[in-house]
């Protein structure tokens, strides 16, 4: 007896095997299937199968084209264009917002042998991302703050900068973005106490609407003993570099 195949099975009906689909959508689908949020400050790598990546840049290219088009621009004789649509699908999915289609970095962490309780920071980091308004860029400096104790983590400076990069590496807004990374740095290591603050230039105040160039925005994340103990939260300030 034949077995009956039903249409999701056959070759190009339903399913990942349809070639006609998107990447994009196969993507969103596995997201919206998962219930996970796919918001412009999320990372999406786990739903991402070997070889999309590759796919979703070459259907950035052909959409950011269409943009072009639509901006009257003339991709064919303008030969400061023609290849600005590739160029910015790469900029895109492998720079600026990477962020968002690659796994966290991995961190090499060793225990607090020598019970170390002394505050730490690092910084300053320089930051790089993109408002998720106007996606234009943000730039600025980031400085964290530890209070380990002998359950603490330990991990290498750099790899705070790789984190930083990581979370900034997406279109954020800043209030965000810092709490992000808080939580991921609280995860990973687990202090008493956990302070961050980040200082940058937003150039969609600068580039566009009120055009105010000298303009930054300062905000901080406390945790643990930082939001508790006032003078401790004093002396982390106190240290960071006299802004001017």
């Amino acid at each position: 007896m034949l077995k009956k195949i039903d249409a999701a099975e056959r070759p190009g009906h339903g399913g990942d095997d349809d070639e006609g689909t998107p990447v994009s959508v196969k993507i969103r689908e596995r997201l919206q299937a998962a219930r996970k949020r796919f918001n412009a400050n999320d990372n999406i790598a786990e739903f991402i199968e070997p070889g999309e990546l590759e796919a979703l840049l070459d259907e950035v290219e052909v959409k950011m084209k269409g943009v072009l088009e639509s901006l009257v621009i003339d991709l064919d004789r303008d030969h400061n264009t023609g290849n600005t649509a590739r160029r910015v699908a790469k900029m895109y999915l492998n720079e600026v917002f990477k962020g968002r289609y690659v796994a966290a970095p991995t961190l090499t962490e060793f225990p607090n042998a020598e019970h170390l309780n002394e505050l730490m920071i690092v910084g300053p980091i320089t930051v790089r991302s993109a408002c998720s308004h106007h996606f234009c860029p943000i730039i600025g400096k980031l400085w964290i703050g530890v209070m380990p104790n002998e359950h603490t983590n330990v991990i290498g400076l750099s790899k705070y900068a790789r984190l930083a990069e990581w979370v900034m590496g997406r279109p954020q807004i800043q209030e965000e973005a810092v709490v992000q990374l808080a939580d991921l740095i609280q995860e990973k290591t687990q202090p008493d106490g956990l302070a961050l603050v980040m200082e940058a230039e937003h150039f969609c105040m600068a580039w566009r609407g009120v055009k105010e160039m000298d303009s930054k925005m300062i905000n901080s994340v406390m945790r643990g003993v930082f939001l508790k103990d006032a003078s401790l939260r004093r002396e982390f300030l106190s240290l960071l570099p006299r802004k001017g």
